[in-house]
């Protein structure tokens, strides 16, 4: 994990080869925690991001999401990143972990990578400005299943702007109805052929 310390006296950051080679600075007390998650259906495709953030003890502290239109994978990871530093921003404490599933975003931010993309390049320079701004700052690279919130919430925004959304709080007259034949063996009912998935709400009515 690398942390990185703005310095505004120092060079621009368009003269910076690594966002990350200025003063180095000792993890503060006080900090937030964005968990980032963005993605694309087909890349490019209807995109949309998830972030949630914490304390730095694992209180939650918001929810952001929002539905990029047609967009890509890349795109849609740094504009969740974008969306997590202006919170970062706006908090008193200016001090910033991101958890980001994204390689290469978390390597081109580090200054691994170069970012050859023209519209990544616009996103990128967004980032390091933002970044600059925040008195304390790291970001890590997990695993997807380390990510599981952020990447719900990027998945929760993408149905609902492709108008596949169904509120997890639907009620059982809400949606669709159908009937299937089923028989009582041993006490439990079996349902024959239905096709319904785990977790489907039955409702049994009894024929003489």
């Amino acid at each position: 994990m690398s942390a990185y310390l703005p310095s505004r006296g120092r060079r621009r950051a368009a003269e910076a080869p690594d966002l990350f080679s200025g003063q180095r600075a000792k993890m503060p007390d006080s900090f937030l925690v964005a968990y980032v998650d963005g993605g694309a259906r087909g890349n490019p495709g209807p995109a949309g991001y998830g972030v949630v953030i914490t304390d730095q003890a694992g209180h939650k502290l918001a929810t952001l999401a929002e539905y990029l239109g047609h967009q890509t994978n890349n795109y849609a990871e740094y504009s969740g990143l974008l969306a997590a530093l202006k919170y970062a921003v706006s908090h008193p404490s200016k001090a910033l972990k991101v958890v980001s599933d994204s390689e290469l975003m978390v390597k081109q931010i580090r200054g691994e990578y170069k970012v050859r993309n023209p519209a990544l390049q616009e996103l990128h320079a967004q980032a390091r400005k933002l970044i600059r701004e925040l008195q304390w700052f790291a970001i890590e690279h997990v695993l997807r299943e380390k990510n599981r919130e952020a990447d719900r919430l990027a998945n929760a925004v993408m149905d609902k702007g492709m108008g596949r959304s169904v509120p997890s709080t639907a009620s059982p007259a809400a949606l669709p109805r159908e009937e299937v034949e089923g028989v009582v063996r041993s006490g439990v009912v079996e349902l024959q052929d239905a096709g319904l998935p785990d977790g489907t709400r039955v409702q049994v009515r009894v024929k003489r």
